[in-house]
């Protein structure tokens, strides 16, 4: 099994497509186009440090992609100071493929970036029925507040699943009020 980074800066539109196939399969509340419109136009101005830029690991076979997780930067404020994390997001595996690990290992594909790379932590949300998949590998809860001041209601929660993690669950994290400086991912 080989994981293979994409750029979000770049991506080739045979791969924006076959994403978007996955993820309108996995993730049917959004459809295919709008999943694909998304891909096209999505991170091409980034201009953060060249380490920490935006990425989609994915498994694939062929021109099919039957595993994804997004590795996505984000400098977030705390009562610490600014920081930047690895937001985890659309991890997922062709229903096809599912029971052969793909998910966990793109999963700690991207937690490979906090353990050996650019980022001192991941930060997602998931549902309760998942939180126990991503506490096996190392995760835990945050029970910190949430909030977005760059929108309209800043006080509203920007994440819309009942779980928020992060990775690695034993090393410190700032405690108090965290500013996701954005919508959820």
């Amino acid at each position: 099994m080989q994981i293979e980074t994409l750029d979000r800066r770049c991506l080739t539109e045979a791969d924006a497509l076959a994403l978007a196939h996955l993820l309108a399969q996995v993730f049917p509340q959004r459809g295919f186009e709008e999943r694909l419109t998304r891909l096209r136009a999505q991170w091409h101005d980034y201009h953060g440090p060249e380490e920490e830029y935006p990425r989609s690991l994915v498994i694939r076979d062929g021109s099919r992609i039957l595993a994804h997780a997004a590795a996505l930067p984000r400098t977030i404020g705390t009562g610490a100071g600014d920081l930047t994390v690895v937001g985890l997001a659309q991890v997922c595996t062709d229903s096809a493929e599912r029971g052969k690990g793909y998910g966990q290992a793109v999963t700690r594909a991207v937690f490979d970036l906090v353990d050996h790379g650019p980022f001192p932590h991941s930060l997602f949300q998931t549902s309760i029925s998942t939180r126990v998949f991503y506490e096996k590998l190392g995760a835990g809860v945050v029970t910190n507040r949430f909030i977005n001041s760059l929108e309209d209601d800043p006080l509203k929660n920007p994440f819309w699943d009942e779980v928020v993690m992060r990775y690695p669950a034993v090393k410190q994290w700032p405690a108090g009020e965290i500013d996701l400086r954005g919508p959820g991912w």
